[in-house]
């Protein structure tokens, strides 16, 4: 994972492949309207969150992430939920939870920490109320990402009822790879997702086993949300869902998208 600021103006910087997007700046859009030269920040912000573009010097601007629970009627059974009768759900990580290092640091005090192997999906623009006849024309690209997640709170959470991103949006929480673009790879709608674990496979499965395809995931998102240039979806996993340790060694790999490798530490 990279970093981009402007260090006189502590302006974000857009990398040049994505200079002539249409950046929604009016007030309640999400966004914050557009600086000045009479306005500073009162102290420089958080630079923005990167991933690289494979075979290419370019960086992608990461604006949000979104997750989706339950999308492999596999994992959801194995969760102890019926997939004809549950949809799949969304929640979200911070974008800084996404890197892009060879190690996964456990948290302080975890006690039960689990992998869940995912494509994720890259958003080049976006809107509200998109088709899904239409959805792909907003993609970028596509990646390998981990959604590790902490069952041990994640547990707990569920069983008072409460919101369980704490077991989700902590930092490190989602390895990621560098970004496939489509006009690459295409958009793949089958082929093997697969994590081994110190050479013993763990999860596998197949994009054609999702519930709900990335064209109607990105559609019913947007039935909820504004979507904007730079936001990721992470698309669910496969069953096989299980602990990491220290030391373990993840390899994980999505057929046409990528590879990714991760040690525990």
């Amino acid at each position: 994972m990279q970093r981009l600021s402007n260090e006189k103006h502590h302006k974000t910087l857009v990398p040049p492949h994505l200079s002539n997007v249409t950046v929604i700046s009016e007030p309640g859009e999400g966004v914050a309207p557009a600086m000045n030269d009479n306005m500073t920040f009162v102290f420089p912000p958080v630079p923005a969150t990167t991933l690289p573009v494979s075979g290419t010097r370019d960086l992608f601007p990461v604006n949000r992430v979104y997750c989706v629970g339950r999308n492999y009627a596999a994992h959801a059974r194995e969760m102890g939920h019926n997939p004809d009768r549950e949809p799949p759900f969304f929640f979200q990580k911070n974008p800084s939870c996404l890197v892009t290092g060879a190690a996964f640091r456990m948290p302080p005090g975890a006690t039960d920490i689990h992998h869940e192997i995912e494509l994720a999906v890259a958003l080049q623009s976006g809107g509200s109320g998109i088709a899904p006849d239409r959805a792909l024309d907003h993609v970028f690209g596509y990646a390998v990402a981990l959604d590790m997640t902490r069952r041990d709170l994640q547990a707990e959470l569920k069983k008072l009822g409460r919101p369980w991103e704490v077991a989700k949006a902590f930092e490190g929480s989602a390895p990621c790879s560098p970004i496939q673009p489509a006009s690459a790879i295409g958009h793949p709608t089958r082929g093997e997702v697969r994590l081994d674990i110190n050479g013993e496979r763990r999860q596998s499965g197949d994009l054609s086993q999702m519930i709900w395809p990335v064209a109607d995931l990105i559609a019913r998102l947007s039935t909820y949300f504004t979507l904007q240039p730079g936001d990721i979806i992470l698309t669910g996993t496969p069953d096989g869902v299980g602990p990491v340790h220290p030391g373990d060694k993840l390899s994980g790999a999505i057929a046409g998208v990528g590879t990714l490798k991760v040690d525990v530490i």
